[in-house]
């Protein structure tokens, strides 16, 4: 009797220390396979050009820090997360079909001989006021507040900026939020031509006309002129949101004389071999992680 009880407790013994090696087998399994689903999807933000970019957020913190003239020249990517689409992306306009290209009809030359086909397209595609400021415009805004930031350079007509706080805004391109008569300059704002139908019309009987750069229409010099001073004087230049494709704005680059070029965009463009700091991703998601 003796004996069968010494088996019985060792092969209780032998039970219990299986049981201890398969939990301590069940644990490291679990654990090795949470920490492979972490790598992975670490790896895979960093791919997609996601939040995972921690040293180069550092690094542009740091610029952020140790400059006092800031420059921020914005282009359509900075609307797009904002929901309005860029003209030349995947999803945007230029990709869209009509009985004419929007190049074509953001002609001087179909403004002036089709006026009723570009206000119907200005209409349905050009103004978005139901867009509101990201991240981004947050930011830029709040470093301008703070003295760090002394101007705004943008490609975009949305008015977003100054939505967000900014006051020193450079538009390049005009704005969809201005309107003159072309016969009297009398000034109509954006809702005179959302509530217009057809080809909106002064009181003095002249064609307003909406304050925006059209194809074959050059800039306005002053507003050109005063962001290649901004630039020029900058000490640091961030780039957001543009593939620096459309000139002549995307040769204000060339008037920058600092350190500290930083390029944030989706996509790679054509003057990231030149830049101090590139960032492949989300512009809003870039600036929701700067502190200000």
């Amino acid at each position: 009797m003796k004996w069968v009880i010494t088996v019985a407790q060792r092969l209780n013994k032998v039970t219990k220390a299986h049981e201890r090696n398969f939990e301590r087998k069940f644990v490291s399994d679990k654990m090795r396979r949470r920490d492979i689903i972490l790598r992975a999807v670490a790896q895979r933000l960093k791919l997609e050009g996601g939040i995972e970019m921690s040293k180069e957020i550092e690094k542009l913190q740091q610029m952020i820090d140790e400059s006092s003239r800031i420059v921020f020249f914005g282009g359509a990517g900075v609307s797009t997360e904002s929901g309005i689409p860029d003209f030349r992306s995947v999803d945007g306009l230029y990709n869209q079909k009509y009985d004419y290209p929007p190049e074509t009809i953001l002609s001087h030359t179909f403004y002036m001989k089709k006026p009723e086909e570009f206000f119907r397209f200005y209409h349905d595609k050009m103004i978005a006021l139901g867009a509101k400021p990201n991240a981004a415009h947050k930011a830029i805004a709040k470093l301008e507040e703070k003295g760090k930031l002394t101007a705004v350079v943008t490609q975009n007509i949305d008015g977003l900026h100054q939505a967000a706080g900014s006051k020193k805004v450079l538009e390049l391109h005009g704005s969809v939020l201005r309107n003159y008569c072309e016969k009297c300059r009398k000034f109509y704002d954006v809702e005179t031509i959302v509530n217009t139908s057809g080809v909106p019309v002064c009181t003095c009987g002249g064609r307003i006309k909406p304050d925006v750069v059209l194809y074959e229409e050059g800039l306005d010099q002053k507003i050109l002129q005063e962001s290649v001073r901004v630039i020029s004087e900058a000490d640091m230049l961030i780039i957001g949101g543009t593939s620096l494709a459309v000139y002549p704005a995307a040769g204000l680059i060339d008037y920058y004389q600092g350190s500290r070029l930083v390029l944030i965009n989706k996509t790679p463009t054509q003057r990231d071999t030149k830049a101090d700091l590139v960032i492949t991703g989300s512009i809003g998601e870039v600036f929701s992680q700067i502190k200000v």
